[in-house]
């Protein structure tokens, strides 16, 4: 189990977003996209559907198909009818989730660094914690 967690100190969820999903993809993976805030899941929506000019990742908002057979699913709930093993937290707020799924990935502005701090001192010894943060326009993982 390994839980990624990511400072957005430079670009929204919704623009580092579409990155994750097309590795998880590209791996065979799953996904589950989770916030409570739902203007963020639209936004998100649209930038699965237009990151790429040449392509999109397919993907749905639970409740609006058949949740089942997405391969990325956007969701208020972390329950992943899809069957992910992989979850994106967009909003910031941590889930106590990490027995359900084999990556989490922990998306958080800087007003929420007192959570994060939170959930990574929450996580059981066996679980790989990893810390990232923006430095200009690339990911640099943090000690």
């Amino acid at each position: 189990m390994q839980v990624d967690f990511y400072q957005l100190t430079r670009d929204p969820a919704e623009k580092i977003l579409p990155s994750i999903a097309q590795h998880v993809r590209d791996d065979g993976g799953r996904l589950l996209i989770v916030s409570n805030d739902s203007k963020q899941l639209d936004a998100i929506s649209s930038a699965l559907w237009t990151a790429k000019a040449d392509s999109f990742l397919a993907h749905a908002k639970a409740g609006e198909g058949e949740d089942a057979l997405q391969p990325i699913l956007l969701s208020h709930d972390a329950e992943a009818p899809n069957k992910a093993r992989f979850v994106a937290i967009a909003d910031g707020i941590w889930r106590s989730i990490e027995k359900e799924f084999d990556r989490i990935f922990y998306l958080f502005p800087p007003s929420h660094i007192d959570n994060a701090r939170a959930a990574w001192r929450s996580l059981s010894d066996g679980v790989e914690r990893r810390y990232w943060k923006q430095d200009g326009g690339k990911w640099v993982q943090g000690p």
